[in-house]
This record gives C-alpha cells, structure tokens and sequence, in this order.
C-alpha cells in the first residue's frame, strides 16, 4: 500500500469522527426494493448473471498438497473438480463426462491419477485430457483431442484459487482493481491454510451479507465484543469499480492491542492499518475479509435457497503459525462474534417476507449496502430487472480508483 494511501485512510478515520452529517453532494438514497430478497423471479436473475459470472473463492493451494489431490466444489450448484496435476498447477473442471454426462469422481475430496468414467470407462489425465475410449472403433471420426474435460476459469492470486464460471470474464487479478495494491505487503505467498469452518443459516444470502458491510450496528449487536473496542462512528469507506469496497475502522484506545492474538507471529513492515487497525474489504460479491499481521480471515456467503445460505470461514496467517496455542481461543472469539451477527437473520427473513416490509431505508453508513446492489444491476443489465426492483445508480461520483 502506498503511503499516501495509507495516510488518506487516518485522515479519512479522523474526518468521519469529526462530521456532522454525509458530506455536501452526497445523494439520499432510496430504499432498496424488498423483492430484491424475495422475489423468485429476481433471485434466478441474480444466480444466473451473478454467482455463474463472478471470481468467486474456492480454496487455498494447502488443501492440494500433492499432484492428484482433488476437491470437488459445489457452492454454485454445479460439481465442479479442482485438482492441482503432475506440473503442479490448478486446474478445474465440470465433474461431467463428455460422453454421456456421467459423474467422474464420486468423493469430495482425495486424490487419483485420473479420471475414469464408470458408466463406460471413458478415461482422462489428470489435464483433463481424453486418453481412451472404449470400443472406439464405434466411434469413427472421433477426434479425442477435441473431447476433453470442459474447464472452468480458474486463476490464483498468492495461494489462494478463485473460480469464475464465465469463459468472457476479465482475468481475476485484473477484475480486483485497487486491492492487490492494498495488500502488496502482507506477504501473502507465505500465508498457510489454518482451519476451515460452515455454519448454515436459515436466510437470505444478502441478508446476512449486508451486516459485514457496515458497522452501524456494532453498538446494538455486539456491546460486549466488537464494540469495546472499535469506535464505529470513526468508520472511512471507499467504494471501488466491480462492487469492491472497503471499511476500516479505528480502534478506541490507540494502544489497544486483539489479545487473542498477542506473540503471535507478525508480517514484517506491515502498513499500521493491518497492525493497529480495523480494514475490512469485500471482493465482490461474496468474501468479507478483515486482514491483519497476525492473520486473515476469509468469510464467504453461499446462498443455497431464495430462503436459506451457509458461511464458510476460512482462516491463513505466516509460515509457523500453525500449531500455535493461541488459535483456538482466537477461533472461539471470532465464532462468538459470528454468532452474535447470525442470531437474528432467521427472524429478519421473516420479517423480509411480510407485507409490512417495502425496502431498505439506508444511511451514509450503510452506503457500501447500496454500492453492492448498483454492481448487481449492472451485472445482470438493467433491462433484465422489472422497474419495480431496479435500483438507481447514484453512487458513481464516489467510486473511489484506489
């Protein structure tokens, strides 16, 4: 991260503590449709323009040690096979035989030499290669180099493996606009998978989400957590092209230091925002990560039904840190406060589906809430989404290039 940019980020904490209202210019918002949460025919939109067309977090190369180490993932509904091959490398593919669709692999995880179709023994490398096919005789002018596996986009950035089930899509280093920037020092190369958790949760996916993208509710939510020792009103937010954004909050006491994650092992020359700070950005549409020199958590919202979704937590910090005694009392913290966010969002999906709820009424604080949902009409194009539920583009003058 760049000094200066490092700087306008205190400068802006220290603004947002002092103001009075939003700054001169800024526009009131509308309320976000209620539909946009409910209605089926705009959730279908959302899963075909959205979730099959962004980079979306897979998992971390620790989870594929060795060549033919696989995982099969399914957070978009398709079973898809990630398997690192004999060159090392990444690759996915759709857990689907080009014969006649039959499953490859049948195990979420482990590791193989290929693949191999059961139904009829269609066989590929682990490149995704057709090698054989039996009875080929049958099949005159069949040209096996043009019937491999179907792939997926599938591109790294550091350790960590990001799918995008869109061929057209712009690659995902590029797609992150300012944040490879943000983070150049943070040693991500030496970051290990530490621990991995899910926990479903009977609402919305976007229900859920829209608490990681403010602090308005730190004093009503977590008064004996989060609280304590974060100072919400001092809350700088930058918008950024793609839906990106970011947060970052001051602590209370300057001194204050997480103590569940004190002697832990730091990232040398880390900017003071990770060491002594709050950041918290979103890599649209899913991944809420609030990195420090101790350690980054990774949480990502699923939805699997119009009423019904599961967070994953996935956690990385430096080389050595694993084993160290203080991770489980670090993990149980950040669970209590998870579960102080989630303990009301099955009530809140009720709440969403009466018909006393007709959208919502944001703040100045709750603008990144907005700015996600301008980026998802963009996406699925506006003249796909009924008048009714579109939101209006406003915040374009406040996107912010870095």
């Amino acid at each position: 991260m760049e000094a200066t940019i490092e700087r306008s980020l205190f400068e802006g904490m220290a603004r947002e503590q002092q103001r009075e209202g939003p700054p001169p210019g800024f526009p009131e918002l509308p309320s976000i449709p209620g539909g946009r949460y409910t209605d089926p025919d705009f959730l279908r939109l959302e899963e075909q323009y959205l979730w099959k067309r962004s980079w979306l977090y897979a998992l971390h190369a620790d989870e594929l040690p060795r060549p033919g180490s696989f995982r099969m993932w399914r957070k978009t509904g398709a079973p898809i096979i990630i398997i690192r091959g004999k060159d090392g490398r990444i690759r996915a593919f759709y857990n689907t035989c080009r014969h006649r669709g039959a499953p490859l692999l049948e195990a979420d995880q482990g590791e193989t030499k290929g693949f191999f179709c059961r139904y009829h023994g269609w066989t590929y490398d682990l490149d995704g290669r057709l090698m054989a096919v039996r009875e080929k005789r049958d099949f005159p002018g069949l040209d096996t180099s043009c019937m491999g596996l179907a792939e997926v986009r599938c591109e790294m950035y550091g350790n960590w493996v990001f799918l995008n089930e869109d061929p057209d899509a712009p690659p995902l280093v590029e797609s992150l606009g300012p944040i490879p920037s943000h983070w150049e020092h943070l040693d991500l190369g030496n970051h290990r998978h530490i621990a991995s958790s899910s926990y479903e949760i009977a609402c919305n996916v976007k229900i859920l989400l829209d608490a990681f993208l403010e602090t308005y509710h730190l004093k009503s939510i977590h008064p004996q957590t989060v609280d304590r020792f974060l100072d919400s009103r001092g809350t700088h937010i930058l918008l950024w092209p793609w839906g990106h954004s970011m947060m970052v909050t001051p602590h209370r006491r300057p001194d204050w230091r997480d103590p569940g994650a004190v002697g832990m092992p730091e990232v040398e020359g880390v900017e003071e925002i990770f060491a002594h700070q709050n950041p918290s950005y979103n890599i649209y549409p899913n991944l809420i990560t609030p990195p420090s020199a101790t350690g980054i958590p990774f949480i990502t919202f699923w939805p699997r039904s119009a009423r019904s979704m599961v967070v994953d937590v996935h956690w990385f910090a430096l080389e050595g840190s694993q084993g160290h005694e203080l991770w489980p009392t670090r993990l149980s913290n950040f669970e209590r406060i998870l579960e102080e966010d989630t303990q009301f969002a099955p009530r809140i999906q009720e709440s969403v589906e009466t018909a006393g709820f007709k959208g919502m009424y944001l703040s100045y604080q709750e603008r990144r809430i907005y700015h996600w949902h301008e980026e998802l009409d963009r996406r699925i194009g506006k003249e796909r989404i009924p008048e009714a539920l579109r939101v209006r583009p406003l915040l374009g003058p406040w996107i912010a290039e870095r």
